[in-house]
């Protein structure tokens, strides 16, 4: 409930979902899963021996067809976009669960979103950032925007070189022009920003 490290997984009826298994882990949510094949997963995100991230990734990989809902007591703005990176259909802040949580089984059902209500401004932030990030990309070039590609993925110059088929010296030009025409500045603000907007690159 509430408050408490639990998960549900959740089958769809045609009006509404059932509760077909409750666990206290995050190991126990992934066997589950695998069990019931459930069509929707409450997750909590703070959970023993697997966090709920993690079993999530491990579900998504297994059964990209469940519809995950995350449950959590935080709502700092890095949680909620790991939770939407992850194609969260819906993210539940543990201060409204109860409520939160009916309309979020229920929106899921159908395909939609729920996202509480207290999170909305990261929603904008978001959104405002999604736009800034996508308008400095279309200055990129093919070429640039494959490098950076490879870079959200922590390869070495070296890796990105073999990968693409040219040299180290090329790839270290490529960087050198994504900075710059992306404005950062510091060894590893290139790979900073292409890890934070991978979903983008």
């Amino acid at each position: 409930m509430p408050g408490s490290p639990v998960i549900f997984a959740l089958s769809k009826s045609p009006r509404s979902a059932r509760v077909v298994r409750q666990v206290a882990d995050g190991l126990s949510l992934v066997q589950a899963v695998q069990d019931l094949q459930p069509d929707i997963a409450v997750v909590d995100i703070d959970l023993p021996q697997l966090n709920g991230f993690e079993a999530a990734r491990k579900i998504q990989k297994e059964h990209p067809q469940v519809a995950l809902i995350f449950l959590t007591m935080h709502k700092g703005e890095d949680v909620f976009n790991e939770a939407m990176d992850l194609g969260a259909k819906g993210f539940v802040v543990k201060d409204s669960a109860l409520g939160g949580i009916l309309e979020a089984i229920d929106l899921a059902a159908g395909n939609r979103h729920y996202i509480s209500p207290e999170i909305s401004e990261y929603l904008f932030a978001r959104a405002e950032r999604s736009r800034s990030v996508a308008q400095q990309l279309t200055h990129l070039t093919a070429a640039e925007r494959r490098v950076l590609k490879l870079v959200s993925e922590f390869k070495t110059s070296k890796e990105i070189a073999g990968d693409l088929g040219i040299s180290v010296r090329t790839v270290e030009n490529h960087r050198a022009n994504l900075s710059a025409k992306l404005g950062l500045q510091g060894s590893q603000s290139l790979v900073k920003f292409a890890y934070q907007n991978r979903s983008w690159v």
